[in-house]
């Protein structure tokens, strides 16, 4: 069974928030909420990307190594894995 959850969130808070959402704005405007609430993530992320861009732009001109941070993005990753490959098999029960 296929259980879906966000953030601690069951399908039927889901269901009710969105429920509740409908009824404030309208079934019109939920469209144009959601189209608003896109670009603004998109550019939250546009401006994480620039900053982390820059800080790695003046790390390289001022000769700091920042090699490290992709040894510790690998470590992050193959921990994940293991914990993904444990929790896998609980899950699945």
């Amino acid at each position: 069974m296929l259980a879906l959850h966000f953030l601690f969130i069951s399908g039927a808070e889901i269901f009710f928030i969105l429920f509740i959402v409908v009824m404030v704005f309208g079934a019109d405007k939920v469209p144009g909420i959601a189209k608003g609430l896109g670009k603004g993530m998109r550019q939250l992320r546009d401006a994480t990307d620039d900053i982390k861009r820059e800080i790695k732009n003046s790390a390289d001109k001022q000769g700091i190594d920042t090699s490290f941070t992709d040894d510790i993005k690998k470590e992050i990753d193959e921990v994940k894995k293991n914990v993904s490959d444990v929790t896998g098999t609980i899950k699945r029960q």
